[in-house]
């Protein structure tokens, strides 16, 4: 049995690196071989590490659902000896995780934050930033208002952000996602934009805990983050 972290890649190396040292990282923790895959945008892509057919437990690093949670990753397993896992946001972890990134970029706890995600048209989706929003504001102490870059559910970076902000990326890795929000930000104002969530170990633990249960599912013994 192995664990696959699947994320969905980018064109930017470093970017695509946060899934792999997640990867290595909670293997170490699980004792057990473990493997960063990518939906698209690079590779190994999650369809060829699959179909070697190695048993395996597929964590997602997909913060939300939406269409790759819903078919794309299903379809990449389907017939194989493969344990699916659900979104991994939204989990308090993350929350913690980005109120440890807002702590990093100087922010003083407890101030207003905006909560700046992807976004979507997938109504669970919508569901699950309106969720990490929440879970922010309870991690942080602080208010907590919710924008996404594209998509529908939460109103764009330009009509949130105030000048003076704090912003948090709802985002896992640096990318193209990261460059806009950062960008969008800036232009409305923001004062402060922290990093990404990027392999905090709060994420790490997430992937263990997530791992684990499903380890469990397929029939194999649990592991934590010790």
């Amino acid at each position: 049995m192995r664990l696959v972290v699947a994320a969905h890649g980018t064109r930017q190396l470093l970017g695509n690196a946060v899934a792999s040292i997640i990867a290595k990282r909670a293997g170490r923790a699980l004792g057990m071989e473990s493997k960063a895959a990518y939906v698209e945008l690079c590779e190994p892509l999650l369809t060829d590490v699959l179909a070697d057919g190695q048993a395996s437990v597929v964590v997602p690093l997909l913060l939300s659902t939406g269409y790759h949670i819903n078919v794309d990753l299903p379809r990449a397993a389907e017939g194989l000896p493969v344990t699916m896992g659900r979104a991994l946001g939204p989990d308090p972890l993350l929350a913690s995780a980005q109120a440890s990134r807002l702590v990093a970029a100087g922010v003083s706890p407890g101030r207003p934050v905006v909560l700046v995600a992807a976004g979507s048209n997938d109504p669970g989706a919508r569901a699950d930033i309106a969720a990490a929003g929440l879970m922010l504001e309870d991690a942080w102490g602080g208010p907590v208002r919710v924008a996404t870059v594209s998509g529908s559910g939460a109103p764009p970076v330009t009509e949130v952000v105030r000048p003076g902000d704090a912003v948090s990326p709802y985002l896992l890795a640096p990318g193209f996602f990261s460059d806009l929000v950062r960008a969008r930000a800036e232009a409305a104002g923001a004062e402060t934009v922290a990093d990404v969530i990027g392999p905090h170990p709060d994420v790490v633990e997430l992937v263990v805990r997530r791992a684990s249960a499903l380890l469990g599912d397929a029939g194999g013994g649990a592991a934590r983050v010790g």
